[in-house]
């Protein structure tokens, strides 16, 4: 039940966010019509992305909730995932296209609208502000994601603010691209990051090796425990953790035994909140059915 609020939550966030964004697009397209910005109709188009985006993790966060079944018997919060390593993707083809754009104009600089880039740059910091704190308070590699799209927006209208107050008083054109090449570059070093980390988890890999050594030294710590395993942790969306083992014990296994040696590993697994866990009891003497395997 706790889960399931927490991920009702994370849809209502990233929902008003695409919400927010959508219509926030829609007035950046009128207001660069308006003022004849060309840097806010490109900013525009780069927020459509932006929106698109939003729209595949709000529909691919709702599908991630739906429950097991013959066909996903991990369920469906994988999906949660891939939308992250697609936004991730996309913010990074995005960041590159304002690149395109604004290295060229440090050569030929054109005068924007100083007064209509103050007021749109303080709306936009508000909408795309609000919408990053909302998604900021997510724990799912998706809400991360999807989280950097809208600080990306966030930094990019406080650069617009900047850019327009100097404007207002001084005739510096090369500002506007200068701090465009200069945000872009901050948020693809940390979107690569989250790409990153949504490959590792695709590809199985441990999602934090700290935790991994906890509950090693945790099922060790076990009486009748002398070793372990095909010990496997891997993530299904970055929050919620899958782990199987196999356990050695030093003593033939009876029906208080088993109790006792269950009962004990579903205590000391609590603390780390896993989503699933498969254990397999091996007695002493008795022989692994799997090969064995090596972890470096």
């Amino acid at each position: 039940m706790h889960h399931h609020h927490r991920h009702d939550s994370s849809s209502e966030r990233i929902g008003v966010a695409f919400f927010l964004n959508l219509g926030f697009t829609l007035v950046e397209f009128v207001g660069g019509w308006l003022t004849g910005s060309v840097a806010i109709l490109a900013d525009a188009v780069h927020d459509l992305g932006d929106t698109l985006s939003l729209g595949l993790g709000w529909i691919m966060d709702r599908q991630g909730q739906r429950s097991a079944d013959a066909r996903f018997t991990y369920g469906y919060r994988r999906l949660s995932l891939m939308a992250a390593l697609v936004n991730g993707l996309v913010l990074m083809a995005g960041a590159g296209w304002v690149l395109s754009e604004a290295v060229p104009r440090l050569w030929q600089p054109e005068m924007p609208h100083a007064p209509g880039m103050v007021g749109l740059a303080v709306l936009g910091l508000a909408v795309n502000g609000y919408a990053a704190w909302r998604l900021g308070r997510g724990r799912t590699l998706n809400e991360r994601v999807l989280g950097w799209h809208l600080l990306e927006d966030v930094l990019g209208w406080l650069a617009v603010l900047l850019v327009a107050v100097v404007l207002l008083f001084v005739d510096w054109p090369i500002l506007d691209p200068l701090l465009s090449i200069l945000f872009t570059l901050f948020i693809l070093f940390n979107v690569g990051r989250n790409v990153a980390a949504s490959v590792r988890l695709f590809l199985q890999a441990v999602p934090d090796r700290q935790v991994l050594a906890q509950i090693e030294d945790a099922l060790l710590g076990i009486e009748h425990v002398t070793g372990l395993h095909h010990l496997h942790l891997w993530s299904l969306d970055g929050e919620h953790h899958v782990l199987t083992a196999h356990v050695v014990l030093d003593a033939r296994l009876d029906a208080e035994l088993h109790a006792r040696v269950k009962d004990a590993i579903d205590r000391r697994l609590a603390p780390f909140g896993l989503a699933h866990t498969t254990i397999e009891l091996e007695q002493a003497g008795e022989v692994c059915r799997l090969p064995a395997e090596r972890v470096e």
